[in-house]
């Protein structure tokens, strides 16, 4: 069985993994933590592109964030995960993950924004369980 994990470092998400982590954590499961690097819907493939580089560094220093706030809220040695990044939109690429993956089971914090960017910008939480191939826990 492989579990996702959507991880953007808000509180949210930090439960989600911890949740993961005490729910999943055995030796049969893979759990995979996803970080994605949002990108602006406006930037076109070809802007992408012109900035894969930049890109290429904002996915590195995502997952050597994600290895520090995981040692900070559980306990990493006993658990079998690995983290992977994506950039571009959070919601999209969870699901495309998911997709691509074969996961089984998707977890995402239940939300990372707030406030008004929160109500104009819709949950991603939302749009991954309505999107998503497999079954997804929100954690609260």
């Amino acid at each position: 069985m492989s579990v996702l994990v959507a991880y953007d470092g808000s509180d949210p998400a930090q439960q989600a993994v911890t949740y993961a982590f005490d729910e999943y954590a055995d030796e049969d499961e893979e759990l995979v933590l996803l970080r994605v690097v949002e990108v602006a819907d406006s930037l076109t493939e070809a802007s992408v592109q012109a900035v894969e580089e930049t890109l290429a560094d904002r996915r590195e220093t995502a997952s050597e964030d994600l290895h520090e706030d995981l040692a900070e809220l559980v306990a990493t040695e006993d658990v079998d995960f690995r983290v992977e990044t994506a950039a571009g939109d959070p919601a999209r690429e969870v699901v495309r993950f998911a997709e691509e993956n074969d996961v089984d089971h998707i977890i995402v914090g239940s939300h990372g924004r707030e406030g008004v960017s929160r109500v104009l910008l819709g949950s991603v939480a939302e749009k991954i369980v309505r999107r998503a191939p497999v079954s997804v826990t929100v954690v609260r």
